[in-house]
């Protein structure tokens, strides 16, 4: 259950705003900004460890079916993996698994969200066999030196 609550009532009377936060979380308005959410930490807490329990078994439970079985398994939730060749449906398997433990033991789900917003450009490129073709192609060119990197 979440209570919304605005900034001046925060600021104004904070220990009813706590009050609120026991019992669950609060949202707080602000004309000025992004909403913020007031959340107790016994239960973020809590959250992480249970995402973090869930990928670990969605991990395990993966890791133990065939490749192809585990990519079915994802191409469910994912139905764009299925353009993917067969190889890199497996590396999308790979790569997929380590995301979810490496976001869960992070509590940074944007690594997850990164890996499929990458993945799913592979697949649009898959998806249209002319575009395939011009990038699968040698080049011919030479298109002169590459610069040395430089730091930023």
């Amino acid at each position: 259950m979440t209570t919304e609550v605005q900034w001046s009532e925060l600021q104004r009377d904070p220990k009813s705003v706590a009050a609120l936060a026991d019992q669950g979380d609060v949202r707080v308005r602000r004309r000025d900004g992004a909403p913020l959410l007031l959340v107790r930490e016994d239960a973020v807490v809590s959250a992480s460890d249970g995402a973090v329990s869930a990928a670990r078994a969605l991990r395990n439970a993966l890791a133990h079916l065939p490749d192809e079985a585990a990519a079915d398994v994802l191409i469910e939730e994912f139905p764009w993996a299925d353009l993917l060749p067969a190889a890199e449906r497996a590396e999308f398997v790979t790569d997929f698994l380590r995301a979810v433990g490496a976001s869960a033991e992070l509590g940074r789900w944007s690594v997850l969200a990164q890996v499929l917003v990458e993945w799913k450009a592979t697949a649009a490129v898959y998806a249209d066999p002319a575009l395939v073709g011009e990038l699968s192609r040698p080049l011919e060119d030479d298109l002169g030196p590459v610069p040395a990197p430089s730091e930023s």
